[in-house]
């Protein structure tokens, strides 16, 4: 279980915080990157994992920026999770539940307050 205190948030318009975990911090033996990927105009192309636990195989459950853009360097090969796919995300122990829709993954906390990208309607914004 990674410690959200070493994570990198990142905030973008519309959104709630994705979370990026440093591999130190992961079973990184339980990832198995994909050869997938998609690109984001401001932080490069993203590199998808699936998580191989307890003989169960989860498909793109994770992505991470093995090349970011100078701006977000920092995020290089940390790990970001799909809160809809895994069994429990925490935030300084809040169960997360997971942006709407399936395409982003910013984790929402009850501090929090939408409208936010995902939901019906708002993929345009």
């Amino acid at each position: 279980m990674a410690d959200t205190k070493t994570a990198l948030c990142v905030l973008e318009t519309s959104h709630p915080p994705t979370y990026y975990l440093p591999p130190a911090d992961i079973d990184m033996q339980k990832l198995k990157e994909t050869r997938d990927n998609s690109f984001c105009e401001w932080k490069g192309i993203a590199n998808y994992f699936d998580i191989i636990s307890n003989n169960r195989q989860l498909t793109h459950v994770a992505w991470a920026y093995h090349k970011p853009t100078t701006i977000f360097i920092a995020l290089k090969d940390h790990v970001a999770f799909y809160a809809h796919v895994m069994d429990a995300c925490y935030v300084d122990g809040e169960k997360v539940t997971s942006q709407p829709g399936n395409f982003y993954g910013g984790w929402v906390t009850s501090n929090l307050v939408g409208p936010f990208k995902g939901e019906p309607g708002t993929m345009g914004w």
